[in-house]
C-alpha cells in the first residue's frame, strides 16, 4: 500500500547503511509488529537495523537518549513513534543538523515539520470513523449519550489528540480547541481520564469514569488495549449494551469486534508504515532523496479502515473476517 505513491526505487544499501527504529514500547503489538516490518525491510535492503524503545508510553527520557545513540553510532536514518511530540523536537533537530533522516512514525511531532517526513495513519480520519459510526449507531438515541472518552496520557501527542477530536466530530460534538482535548463544552460527554495505552489503564479510567457517571453508554478508547480494559471495568459494574469504539485493528482487537466487546475499531497498518520507512532512509543514503507526503497532507498517509460486523449506512467498512486478513499482533 502505498509504495508508488512513495515514488522511491528498489535500492540495495551499502553494509554501511544503519538505521534506528525507536518506539514508544516494545510491549504494545503496534510496535511489536512495526518493529517486525522494519526488520523485514532492513534485512531485504541490506540495511543494519538497530530498535530502542521506552519502558512504557510515556518515556521521553529513554527516547532521548535512543536518539543521541543513533547519532552518535553515525544512523542515515531514524524511524521514531514520539512519546512525547513536543519535547523531543529539539534532539530531532539535532539529529537532522548531523545529517539524519528523521521519520515520524504514526505519531506526527509538534510542529509536524520538525521531522523530515511523517508516515502515518490519518489519525483524525481514524476517529471520525469510529464516531461517525456511534452516532448513526445510535441514531436519535445520540443526542443524549453519555461519553466516555479514554484518551492515552496528559502530555496529549498529537496521535491522542487526533483520534480524540475525530471522534467527537463524527459524533457531531463541536471542537473547541482541536489542538487539545478536554476543553469541549457538549454535556454529553462525562469526561476524559488517560490510560497510558494499556488494559490496566483502561480498567481504571472506565472506573473512575463509572464512579463520575454510572449511565455511560458510549465509551471511546485511544487503543483496543485500554478498550480491553474498559470492557472489563464495565463488566465488574454489570453494564450491558455499552457501545465501545477503538483504534488500532491488531488481531486481538479485531477479534474482540468480533466478539462483541467492542463494536467497531479503525483498523492502521504498522508493519507498511514501518517498511516505508526503512526503504525512504535506503532512498536516501543511497542518492540523498527524501520521501515526500501525500498530496494534500502534511504526512505520508498509510491508510485505514473501519472495521465492524454492524456496518451502517454512509460510513464505508469492512467486516471482522477481512480486519483479519490485514490484522497484526
Amino acid at each position: 500500500m502505498g509504495s508508488a505513491a512513495l515514488a522511491l526505487m528498489a535500492t540495495t544499501a551499502s553494509a554501511q547503511t544503519s538505521a534506528c527504529l525507536i518506539t514508544k514500547t516494545d510491549t504494545n503489538p503496534f510496535f511489536v509488529k512495526m518493529k517486525e516490518g522494519a526488520e523485514a525491510k532492513a534485512a531485504e535492503l541490506g540495511v543494519t537495523l538497530k530498535s530502542y524503545a521506552g519502558r512504557i508510553d510515556g518515556d521521553h527520557e529513554s527516547q532521548v537518549a535512543a536518539v543521541e545513540a543513533c547519532v552518535a553510532d553515525g544512523a542515515k536514518g531514524i524511524l521514531i513513534a514520539a512519546s512525547d511530540t513536543k519535547a523531543i523536537v529539539d534532539s530531532v533537530a539535532a539529529a537532522r543538523a548531523a545529517g539524519v533522516l528523521v521519520i515520524a512514525l504514526d505519531t506526527p511531532l509538534d510542529p509536524i515539520d520538525a521531522a523530515d517526513v511523517t508516515f502515518a495513519t490519518d489519525n483524525f480520519q481514524a476517529g471520525l470513523l469510529i464516531g461517525q459510526w456511534a452516532n448513526a449507531t445510535l441514531g436519535a438515541d445520540a443526542a443524549n449519550a453519555k461519553i466516555a472518552l479514554l484518551d492515552l496520557s496528559i502530555a496529549q501527542p498529537s496521535v491522542d489528540v487526533l483520534r480524540d477530536q475525530g471522534f467527537l466530530q463524527g459524533m457531531g460534538i463541536d471542537l473547541a480547541d482541536p489542538n487539545k482535548w478536554g476543553d469541549e463544552t457538549d454535556p454529553r460527554i462525562v469526561g476524559n481520564e488517560v490510560t497510558s495505552g494499556n488494559e490496566e489503564g483502561g480498567l481504571k479510567a472506565m472506573e473512575a469514569l463509572l464512579a463520575k457517571d454510572p449511565d455511560i453508554n458510549v465509551v471511546y478508547t485511544i487503543n483496543e488495549p485500554s478498550a480491553a480494559g474498559a470492557f472489563e471495568a464495565l463488566k465488574a459494574a454489570g453494564k450491558e449494551n455499552v457501545l465501545i469504539v477503538s483504534v488500532d485493528g491488531g488481531c486481538p482487537g479485531v477479534q474482540d469486534v468480533k466478539d462483541g466487546v467492542i463494536g467497531a475499531t479503525s483498523q492502521q497498518y504498522p508493519l507498511q508504515m514501518a517498511a516505508l520507512g526503512v526503504e525512504a532512509i535506503a532512498q536516501f543514503a543511497a542518492d540523498g532523496t527524501k520521501p515526500a507526503p501525500t498530496e494534500g497532507k502534511a504526512f505520508f498517509d498509510t491508510g485505514v479502515a473501519l472495521i465492524t460486523d454492524k456496518p451502517v449506512d454512509g460510513v464505508e467498512s469492512i467486516d471482522t473476517t477481512k480486519g483479519t486478513e490485514l490484522c497484526w499482533g
